[in-house]
Order: C-alpha cells, then sequence, then structure tokens
C-alpha cells in the first residue's frame, strides 16, 4: 500500500493541511490493478476536521478495492476560497500520480460529509472557474487535470438560505460573510460541469436539514446531471457510518439502518 500524508498547503492555508492516500498496491496477482479513487473531506462545519467522518469512510472504500486518500482541510480562520484550492490541489496531485499509482483518471470521485459536502458540492460546481485553474495549475495545463468525475454527499451542506447551517458559513466566509453568502448557496451554482452525483440524508436531521439535500438534488434535475439519492426516516446530523465504529462520546449517533449508504456509495462506483 502506498499510505503516505502529502502537504497540501496553498496561500492563505493554516494548521498544516494535508492529504493520506491508501493506495492498493498493483501486483500481477490481481485482475485488476488500475481503479477508481476516492477522495474524501470529513466534516466539522469549517472549524475543525472530524475523525468520524475520515479515515474509517476511507477503509470502508478501500476494502471495496477502490483507491481512497483524506484531506484534513484548512478550517477557521482560513477563509474562503482557501479550502476549495487545497481540494483543487489533490486533485491535481492524484490525477499527475494517476498512472504511477494505478488509478482509472476519468473515475476520481469527491466524498463530503456535513461541511465536507459542501467542500465538494462547491468543487463539483466551482473546479473550471478561472481562480481556481490560474492558482493550481500551470498556464499551459489542462484544466480538465482537475475534473472530478463524480461526487458522494453525505448529509451534505449545500443552502445559505432558509434552511442553511449557518454556523458553517459563517467559519467559511469569515470578515467577507455578507459579500459571498449568496455565492456559496450552492442550489444556484449546479451548472454543465458540475458531475453525477450520490446523496443522502436523514429526515430528522435538525442540524442541516434535509431540505440541503434536497434543493440540490433539484438542481442536478433541472440540469439533467444524473443522481442518486437515499433519505432514511431517523436519524441525527453527523451519523458517519452510524455504528458503533463512528460513534462519539455522547453516543448518539447509532442508527444501524443508515449504514446500508456506503454500501450503495461503492456500487454507485462500481456501475460508474
Amino acid at each position: 500500500m502506498i499510505h503516505n500524508t502529502y502537504d497540501i498547503s496553498v496561500e492563505g492555508s493554516v494548521n498544516n493541511p494535508t492529504l493520506t492516500t491508501y493506495i492498493i498496491d498493483s501486483s500481477e496477482s490481481f485482475i485488476i490493478n488500475e481503479r477508481p479513487m476516492i477522495i474524501i473531506c470529513p466534516g466539522g462545519g469549517y472549524c475543525h476536521v472530524s475523525d468520524r467522518e475520515g479515515e474509517m469512510l476511507a477503509l470502508q472504500f478501500l476494502s471495496a478495492g477502490y483507491h481512497t486518500a483524506v484531506l484534513r482541510y484548512s478550517v477557521s480562520p482560513a477563509n474562503y476560497p482557501t479550502q476549495l484550492l487545497e481540494l483543487a490541489k489533490s486533485v491535481a496531485l492524484i490525477r499527475e500520480h494517476a498512472k504511477e499509482w494505478h488509478i482509472i483518471p476519468d473515475k476520481i470521485f469527491i466524498q463530503g460529509s456535513s461541511a465536507g459536502g459542501h467542500l465538494a458540492a462547491s468543487y463539483g460546481c466551482f473546479w473550471k472557474r478561472d481562480f481556481i485553474v490560474q492558482q493550481t495549475l500551470k498556464t499551459d495545463t489542462d484544466p480538465e487535470l482537475l475534473r472530478p468525475n463524480g461526487l458522494i454527499l453525505s448529509y451534505p451542506v449545500i443552502t445559505s438560505g432558509e434552511h442553511a447551517h449557518r454556523g458553517s458559513f459563517v467559519e467559511l466566509l469569515g470578515d467577507r460573510y455578507q459579500e459571498l453568502v449568496d455565492e456559496m448557496s450552492l442550489e444556484f451554482k449546479v451548472n454543465l460541469d458540475t458531475p453525477k452525483t450520490f446523496l443522502w440524508h436523514t429526515f430528522e436531521d435538525d442540524t442541516v436539514p434535509v431540505e440541503n439535500t434536497m434543493l440540490f438534488m433539484q438542481a442536478l434535475k433541472a440540469k439533467s446531471i444524473p443522481f442518486e439519492c437515499h433519505i432514511y426516516p431517523k436519524g441525527v446530523h453527523g451519523l458517519s457510518l452510524g455504528n458503533e465504529l463512528t460513534l462519539s462520546p455522547n453516543k448518539s449517533e447509532l442508527q444501524l439502518e443508515i449504514g446500508t449508504w456506503i454500501e450503495l456509495a461503492k456500487t454507485f462506483v462500481k456501475n460508474f
């Protein structure tokens, strides 16, 4: 396994952001050698990076035979677009090493939970914007190097409107909150370069309301972008895998029936 940690700092980064890879070794013993890659963006309201939504998810996807990487991105006091540029740098690094690491270059997925879901979805909407391309790539490099091929969003923060998780936007935008809060409402930013998406949420989530997922789903439909969406009836915010492996000390995230999402997401990647 190529299990390394890479510095992913950009201008404005804080707390040494990193990308940690979990890359399955190639071998003549395997029929399959080239594999999809899933970059995981944990949640944390843009004020911390949740350990419960990082490596444990990476290991689940790894068990399905997929390469994975966990991005520990900058959080407050780092503000937008620092996190987006760190994710872009991660995608560029992975695609530059795709042949060496036996990654299928057109099967690079971004998974995100909660605020990490906002980061992943933001990247899915904004990856081709000039400021991201110019600050991430050399001028003569094809912008397609930065393209995400698919999104996997777990109870994502999407809207800055009525159903917003307001704290995420306050931490993300800092002093530029009033200037940028509407810009970061992603149900209005889906475009034809936004990739096919897998989403899941719970009806009972009262931290990031289920309307966030529904608004993004509707925006994808309006642009004829394929999606798969699962809404579970019960469960608090931040469930991760919903089992003992990702249970926090307050023990509120035990919701075993939502554990089916990870298997459905694995199938989403397999059938891509």
